[in-house]
């Protein structure tokens, strides 16, 4: 656990403690207190039917008047001591604010002595005023209802709450257990929710299509000898692999989100991004590979050439990884529980991902962008090379179909697919994520159809060398070795 961490959950145990020692002393039906920083209000609960109306005490003048609804149904059957509670508002949200998020009410806490309420059959409700903001940039935002998590990462989240707009001015939130609340300034994806559940849909089924035919090119690869002995089956089986073990966890992604153990919701949120970053390096490691096969014309050999190529595409990325679960120990954890907010709907989605935004871009697109830079350039090179070969023999008339499925074939080995993300950048286009959805979550079926396409005879194997699709470079040098 971070040392920060640390120290904030020492703080606001500490800072409990008091006040429900404030609490316990107060004899009064309804007592106020000021301490500068805070201010306390503790209000002996009348039982009664429904809720009872309490303004928020004020800190200063400056303070805006905060109205709650608190529900007596906690406060049913137990000691009278227990028959209080306490309302709690902050000078400053700074406590409550380690990650930089966008604040946009007071902070209250509400607190009932000695116990923790949760499930509330009647939600508390808290009448908050808010910020106005000015929206600059291309982005959408909505105002979010949301608790601050003292138990778990110190971060704010949504569980158990719900937002109304009630005007311009004042949100509405209401909540089914009590702890510390505000309103909260967060992006939404333009994404429709019906839109989102289609979309859903299609991954979870090209995911778990792709992870069937991966895991089938892979055994095909374990039980076949020919295929274990060219270096081009050996990567496009790495690729196999690394899309196998992303697709796989994918699949667990929701669920795992909505686990209640924290570190499997981490743990899924890693698999994912060093899965993804393999899958990356694996494309990337195919566009070498296809590039030293032209510029060499198959004439290569390189010691130790597949271990190397194994290390580059499991290792870069698990160094990577590593080491950002190293810096997060010592700033705030970049992984774990990621709230999507769609912008028809109040209602959250939790997905295990990266929950640093400067991880997120700065680490991901810059190494995708390298990566399909690399790739695109071998594409187009390699694209111009078979199209001059159809000059260049002219007595096969399906020729031009036959390079036009090796282009296709090749697309889908280099990942060009993923380059759509950079369409939809800034704004949502339903046809490109629709597009981007199905063609990257079929890739490993697009693989298998290609290693299948490519496992010829070997007698076979000579006739089509020009098309440079999977050749053995390391065999065919063997065999000009003098015997």
């Amino acid at each position: 656990m971070l040392q920060s961490e640390t120290t904030l959950k020492t703080y606001n145990r500490a800072e409990k403690e008091v006040i429900h020692s404030i609490m316990e002393m107060t004899n009064h039906s309804n007592f106020e207190y000021n301490f500068g920083c805070m201010a306390l209000t503790v209000v002996e609960m009348k039982l009664t039917n429904g809720f009872v109306p309490i303004t928020a005490p004020k800190v200063s003048s400056k303070t805006r008047t905060v109205q709650t609804l608190i529900p007596v149904e906690p406060f049913q059957n137990v000691s009278a001591a227990e028959q209080k509670v306490g309302i709690v508002i902050y000078n400053s949200n700074q406590q409550f604010n380690p990650r930089n998020a966008s604040i946009m009410s007071e902070v209250i806490r509400v607190e009932v002595i000695g116990r923790d309420i949760v499930n509330l059959t009647n939600p508390l409700k808290i009448f908050f005023p808010v910020n106005n903001y000015t929206n600059h940039s291309t982005k959408s935002y909505i105002y979010s209802c949301q608790y601050y998590d003292e138990k778990g990462n110190n971060t704010w989240k949504t569980n158990g709450c719900n937002t109304t707009q009630i005007n311009d001015t004042v949100v509405e939130c209401s909540c089914d257990h009590m702890t510390a609340f505000a309103v909260l300034l967060v992006d939404v994806n333009n994404i429709d929710g019906q839109q989102w559940e289609i979309l859903s849909y299609i991954s979870y089924v090209g995911c778990s299509l792709s992870a069937v035919f991966s895991a089938s090119s892979i055994l095909s690869f374990i039980f076949n000898r020919n295929a274990r002995a060219e270096v081009s089956s050996s990567i496009h089986v790495s690729l196999s692999g690394a899309l196998l073990l992303l697709n796989m966890s994918f699949m667990l992604n929701e669920w795992a989100a909505t686990w209640t153990v924290e570190e499997v919701c981490v743990f899924i949120a890693v698999t994912i991004h060093y899965s993804l970053l393999c899958s990356f390096t694996w494309m990337a490691i195919e566009a070498l590979h296809l590039y030293l096969l032209l510029a060499k014309v198959f004439n290569i050999y390189i010691k130790y050439y597949m271990v190397k190529l194994s290390l580059i595409g499991w290792g870069v990325p698990a160094v990577l990884v590593g080491s950002l679960m190293s810096v997060q120990q010592l700033t705030h954890p970049f992984y774990g529980a990621k709230y999507v907010t769609l912008w028809n709907s109040n209602a959250t989605n939790p997905v295990c991902w990266i929950t640093e935004p400067l991880v997120l871009y700065g680490v991901n697109l810059s190494y995708f962008t390298i990566v399909f830079l690399f790739n695109t350039t071998v594409l187009i090179t390699v694209s111009r090379q078979i199209f001059k070969l159809k000059k260049v023999d002219n007595k096969h008339k399906k020729i031009p179909v036959k390079d036009a499925s090796t282009v296709l074939g090749l697309m889908c080995l280099l990942g060009t697919s993923w380059g759509l993300v950079f369409l939809g950048s800034g704004y949502t286009s339903y046809p490109i994520l629709y597009i981007f959805c199905i063609s990257n979550t079929m890739q490993g079926f697009s693989i298998f159809l290609w290693m299948c396409q490519t496992a010829r005879p070997e007698q076979q194997k000579a006739a089509h060398t020009k098309s440079l699709s999977t050749v053995d470079t390391f065999t065919i040098e063997k065999h000009k070795e003098p015997k």
